[in-house]
């Protein structure tokens, strides 16, 4: 069973690519992925505030005794809240190269354009194969309009893309007032690759203490199905190859997201749930379907049933939407 694809001209064996998490924290724990069957592996994120934290620390140390400088460096997260500093990350990029043979995205979480975006060229000196960006800030300001948010996005992948080789993968988050129109910008912008969706994690309050806490939950196959929309309206679209993340815990869940136009599925919670080793049992479980439903190639069933492709393109629309209201009882 031929199960193999392609990822911004990367070509995998399978689509199973687990994305980015603690599961790649070190180079043992990449070696289980690839031991496990990963076709890729994105690296844990290395955050914008870590690249400025330390180039203002640096300042810091030339200009010490400056008043100008105030407690400019309070403001951001401390050092030992992050895994590793930009260098030790780079390391770990090259170190992960050396010992596997799958490809290495490394992961960049950014919120605004700036000096640090610089620093993807580093990646790719380290010898990445490929670079996710992930864009992560909350539009909180009501004076700032809608296109200006927009552009944020656009500049920093237009920033990247135009100074590395590699390519560059955008994750996209649902909550843009048109998706589609916002998936054509970062293509042409530069992105080569498309991540439907990043989940956003919410803030929870502890009543009796006063408190806002973090609060994080992993992902149920339920949340596959706004992914599973959005690639398959755009996929035939945009250019961009399309990854499906959140909510692939089984191979049917894998195969409707390969069905509606995804190239990959990225896997985090299912791996954090069940462990390293279940990423077997989904390809497993893939070709089993393919075998069964006499398909020898997974190509054959990438975007057969998008939107451009399906009987029922209507489906992914509003019609669908009040046939669904009206059919509950």
């Amino acid at each position: 069973m031929d199960l193999s694809t392609s990822y911004m001209g990367l070509r995998l064996r399978s689509p199973l690519v687990p994305s980015a998490s603690p599961l790649s924290d070190s180079v043992d724990a990449i070696r289980e992925l690839e031991d496990a069957g990963a076709s890729a592996v994105v690296l844990y994120s290395l955050f914008e505030e870590q690249i400025r934290f330390e180039e203002l620390e640096l300042h810091h140390y030339m200009e010490y005794g400056a008043e100008s400088f105030a407690e400019a460096l309070s403001f951001f997260p401390q050092p030992e809240e992050f895994r590793k500093g930009p260098e030790e990350y780079l390391e770990h990029i090259r170190r992960a190269k050396e010992a596997v043979d799958i490809p290495v995205i490394a992961s960049l979480n950014a919120a605004r354009a700036g000096s640090w975006m610089e620093f993807a060229r580093e990646f790719e000196r380290a010898g990445a194969d490929a670079l996710e960006l992930n864009v992560y800030f909350l539009p909180t300001d009501i004076e700032e309009p809608v296109r200006e948010i927009e552009k944020t996005y656009t500049d920093i992948v237009r920033e990247v893309t135009g100074s590395v080789e590699i390519p560059v993968a955008v994750k996209m988050h649902p909550f843009f007032t048109s998706i589609a129109h916002m998936a054509h910008d970062l293509e042409r912008a530069g992105a080569r690759g498309l991540a439907l969706f990043n989940r956003f994690y919410q803030p929870d309050i502890d009543p009796e203490n006063l408190e806002v806490f973090p609060n994080l939950k992993l992902s149920s196959p339920y949340e596959s199905l706004l992914a599973l929309r959005w690639i398959a309206i755009l996929h035939g679209r945009v250019g961009c190859d399309l990854a499906a993340t959140g909510g692939i815990h089984h191979g049917r869940d894998a195969i409707k997201l390969l069905m509606a136009g995804a190239t990959v599925t990225h896997v985090c919670s299912a791996l954090l749930k069940y462990g390293v080793g279940h990423l077997k049992r989904i390809e497993e479980e893939i070709a089993t379907w393919l075998g069964e439903n006499e398909y020898s190639e997974l190509s054959r069933i990438i975007g057969v049933m998008s939107q451009k492709s399906c009987p029922d393109p209507k489906a992914f629309e509003r019609a669908n939407y009040i046939r669904t209201l009206q059919s509950y009882s």
